[in-house]
């Protein structure tokens, strides 16, 4: 990390958990299920007379990773923050290493700790894409259209292609996958065109995952199981479509496995899945020496986890359109004053100030908050 000139370390004086409901304009379907309504943890830390913010991306269910938002509130409130508050640490990464002795939990585990690059960057003075070494000041962007009736989604892409992105990404699950397929690029031959399988195919469905093959795809992502390289180093080997890994890769070791078995030749790296910044941008330089492309997924996350996102996607090795597209695709009304829309398929960063750069809407927040707790030292 640069020397920035960095004040000196300075006491977490409180911390705030809060629980969010906020609807969706409509609902957003995937292989595993429907959400209808963002729910999420919101950490606010407090210290060196600045907040951070951070927003975790547990689901309601297991249906995503093993981590709920159940599992994610407990770590948080009766763990994680009772074991930061009241102490001062130099630096993010000390936040991540005062973590290590508690195995999973990567959710709850990143949501405290990007807080703490929020604050900490704040207290420097500093944006957080300057913290953790970002090049970029604006990002490309593509977008996630969820599983639809087919008519629908070729609208869904037609309006999103006019829009600018850089990247339409279709979610695909078995028996919604080739018709598709057929139909988009009938309509739509040359845009760079991805799908999502969020884990419903197994090797058994080998014959119509060749078939992926002939769509001219930028790569297939997370055909297989969570919790299977071997299968996705077998796919991989048969197929000549690049399988980018996300629910796969949860840890730096996840990563370095996956590039020296080659199960996946394109990583999806969600700050939030991985247990926050510090292992982000390690799982980033490991990518960048193997030459490797990466990209930011999305959770539906508001305006604080997309902010988070955005400041992520400017370091050097994010060389794909990543999933952070205008928050209006996903909310009438976001948790903070600043809109994040795109123009041309391209992201500002947010810069209003230090840290992610946004401004919380506290009376909203506080109406679609449905608990609120504050830890003290």
């Amino acid at each position: 990390m640069p020397d920035h000139g960095l004040r000196a370390p300075f006491v977490i004086e409180s911390a705030e958990l809060r629980l969010i409901e906020l609807p969706l304009l409509k609902p957003f379907t995937i292989s595993s299920g429907t959400m209808v309504t963002r729910v999420a943890p919101i950490v606010v830390l407090r210290g060196g007379g600045c907040e951070g913010y951070a927003e975790g991306v547990a689901d309601v269910l297991p249906d995503y990773l093993p981590e709920t938002i159940v599992s994610s509130m407990m770590m948080m409130r009766d763990v994680l923050l009772p074991a930061i508050v009241g102490k001062h640490f130099a630096n993010p990464q000390e936040i991540e290493r005062s973590f290590r002795p508690w195995r999973d939990h990567q959710m709850a585990k990143a949501t405290v700790e990007m807080a703490f690059w929020d604050l900490w960057s704040k207290v420097q003075g500093l944006p957080l894409w300057q913290v953790l070494g970002g090049t970029r000041s604006q990002i490309e962007v593509g977008v996630s259209l969820g599983i639809r009736e087919i008519f629908e989604t070729l609208e869904e892409v037609a309006l999103h292609v006019e829009q600018g992105y850089r990247r339409i990404k279709l979610k695909i699950t078995t028996g919604h996958d080739l018709k598709l397929l057929d139909a988009v690029r009938a309509r739509f031959p040359n845009i760079h065109l991805t799908v999502d399988a969020n884990c419903c195919y197994t090797l058994a469905d080998l014959a119509l995952l060749r078939k992926l093959d002939s769509y001219g795809l930028d790569y297939i992502e997370q055909p297989l199981a969570w919790n299977d390289l071997h299968d996705h180093v077998r796919l991989q080997s048969i197929l000549s479509t690049p399988i980018c890994l996300d629910e796969s890769i949860r840890t730096l070791a996840d990563c370095r496995k996956a590039l020296q078995s080659d199960a996946g030749r394109i990583i999806n790296i969600k700050v939030g899945r991985v247990g926050g910044h510090t292992v982000a941008k390690q799982i980033h330089d490991l990518c960048l020496a193997y030459d490797v492309p990466v990209w930011c997924g999305g959770m539906t996350e508001t305006g604080i986890g997309r902010a988070h996102n955005i400041h992520l996607c400017t370091l050097e090795q994010f060389s794909r359109p990543g999933d952070t597209s205008s928050s209006s695709r996903y909310f009438k009304q976001d948790v903070i004053v600043e809109r994040l829309e795109t123009s041309d398929g391209l992201m500002p960063i947010p810069a209003n100030g230090a840290g992610i750069g946004v401004t919380v809407d506290w009376d909203f927040l506080d109406a679609i908050s449905t608990s609120a707790e504050t830890i003290k030292a």
